[in-house]
């Protein structure tokens, strides 16, 4: 029920962080996947290598997702290479981490194109390469509910893309297609590098978290692997946080 052998999967942002454990962790199960980067290039070759090494295919496409022609690019390799796609991995994200009052017209829309518009894109050029059974899934973070020091724009697109996810799985539901989002809690990854504050916001997190660790990028593909197989049939238009249980702590 959890073999993904003949599934095709596209994972945005997949060089580095969770997008490069999700793509693994989807080759691990049988996928094969289309990986897109914008600018680190050796290291979505990184992640082609760690696909190869688990015996799939995988195929590097250069794009950015908050650019409709790239997006359509995009589509047309998966289409040429694979003919289909099974699972839609909305990843790819970026901000200006500033105060609120410090923020510009350029920092709030750069933020809502890549992190929330994208998957509205992406969804609406994947359609016709997407079965009924497929699976669509954002990831997003508490920042979309939390409000965190400098994380204003990240913070305001995670919640416009939860939202939209919500309202995608409502139009794509009777045609087969599941729709759900992925919350993230503190991953050390690196976007959290851009922090003024990296090490205390990590030491703050495993304090706060009753699982006494930080949720690491393969945590989260693990629960992306959940609602891309079988197990997860009934599951639609939902947020599943992994965070070790940090959010319940208030």
């Amino acid at each position: 029920m959890l073999g993904f052998h003949g599934r095709t999967a596209l994972v945005t942002g997949g060089s580095r962080g969770i997008g490069r454990a999700i793509a693994a962790r989807l080759a691990e199960m049988g996928a094969d996947l289309v990986v897109n980067y914008v600018r680190h290039r050796k290291d979505a070759e990184e992640t082609a290598a760690m696909v190869g090494k688990a015996g799939r295919r995988c195929v590097l496409v250069k794009a950015n997702v908050a650019v409709q022609a790239d997006v359509e690019q995009l589509m047309e390799v998966a289409r040429l290479e694979f003919g289909k796609l099974d699972f839609l991995i909305s990843n790819a994200a970026s901000g200006v981490f500033k105060p609120a009052l410090e923020l510009t017209e350029r920092h709030w829309n750069w933020a809502m194109d890549i992190n929330a518009r994208a998957l509205l894109t992406l969804v609406q050029k994947a359609l016709p390469l997407m079965p009924p059974g497929s699976r669509v899934i954002a990831v997003s973070s508490l920042g979309a509910v939390r409000a965190i020091e400098n994380y204003t724009t990240v913070g305001a697109s995670k919640a416009a893309l939860e939202s939209l996810a919500r309202h995608l799985a409502v139009e794509l539901g009777p045609r087969g297609i599941h729709v759900n989002t992925i919350s993230a809690g503190a991953v050390d990854t690196d976007a959290l590098k851009h922090f003024p504050n990296r090490e205390q916001i990590l030491s703050a997190a495993i304090q706060r978290t009753p699982l006494g660790r930080l949720t690491t990028p393969e945590d989260v593909a693990d629960i992306a692997v959940f609602l891309c197989g079988e197990l997860s049939k009934m599951v639609q238009g939902q947020v599943i946080t992994v965070d070790g249980g940090y959010a319940i702590r208030g």
